[in-house]
């Protein structure tokens, strides 16, 4: 085995990644995955006690960074963006991960469930690429170019999304911006993809899998019979960060455990 052709597609050592809400779930998981690959990873948070505790919860790391600010707001996103500038010159690799929804019956949806969802699911996206623009072409080069990684949802490709009616327009948003924002950053050496999860251990899908009834009938229409783990992302993440997927770039990857094939 060519164990150093190997290390050389598949090696983020030395890459700064920030990963928008890594605070828990999905975010924590690929921010253990890029820190153990020997990445310098910053997580952002709504709160700096949550941000702490997910400090507490990755070993306290040396390479772990933390960044506050809501990214509901436009002032937070913008803080995001100064205080990331303010401590590296580069980034490599943008991770937006950060992610609301709102449940509530189709009768009952309210307004404000739309603007709040769209905010963080869609806007802040476009806005943190915009805004680190300079610090991505910074680090981009023509072997390695730097990557956008949006985490979208399979919930934007299906109809069962259990009345978050704002959420999955919204994921579809998001993958559709993702093909957007290829087409216009790849001349600029940057890679824009999208991760569409299906059900991945999470504060959004906890009252899922806290309930036996609701569990077992989601497993089953799961082909692989289970939920996604954190080196199932965190492969794929490693995968768009890497040599390895240099030459991709506007896809969005299913990551559901074949749940896609029976809708």
């Amino acid at each position: 085995m060519n164990t150093g052709l190997l290390n050389q597609l598949y090696s983020v050592a030395g890459k700064t990644v920030l990963i928008t809400g890594g605070g828990g779930g999905i975010g924590r998981m690929l921010a253990r995955t890029f820190l153990d690959a020997g990445a310098r990873v910053y997580i952002t948070g709504r709160k700096a006690e949550g941000l702490q505790a997910a400090r507490a919860a990755l070993g306290d790391p040396g390479e772990l960074r933390l960044l506050a600010g809501d990214l509901g707001h436009a002032d937070g996103v913008r803080a995001i963006v100064e205080a990331f500038r303010r401590e590296e010159p580069r980034l490599h690799v943008l991770v937006n991960n950060a992610g609301r929804t709102w449940g509530a019956p189709f009768e009952s949806f309210p307004d404000s469930a739309w603007q709040n969802v769209f905010e963080v699911n869609v806007h802040a996206p476009f806005a943190l690429a915009q805004g680190l623009l300079g610090s991505l072409e910074s680090a981009a080069s023509d072997e390695d170019p730097a990557r956008v990684i949006n985490i979208g949802s399979v919930y934007a490709e299906t109809t069962e999304v259990m009345q978050a009616y704002s959420y999955t327009a919204s994921k579809a948003a998001l993958h559709q911006l993702t093909r957007v924002m290829a087409r216009e950053l790849a001349p600029r050496r940057i890679l824009v993809n999208a991760i569409a999860p299906g059900l991945f251990p999470s504060n959004m899908t906890e009252f899922v899998l806290k309930n036996p009834e609701h569990r077992d009938a989601t497993l089953a229409s799961i082909p692989r019979g289970r939920a996604g783990t954190a080196l199932d992302i965190g492969g794929l993440a490693i995968f768009l960060a890497s040599r390895a997927g240099a030459y991709v770039t506007g896809a969005v990857i299913p990551l559901d455990g074949g749940l896609l094939i029976n809708h």
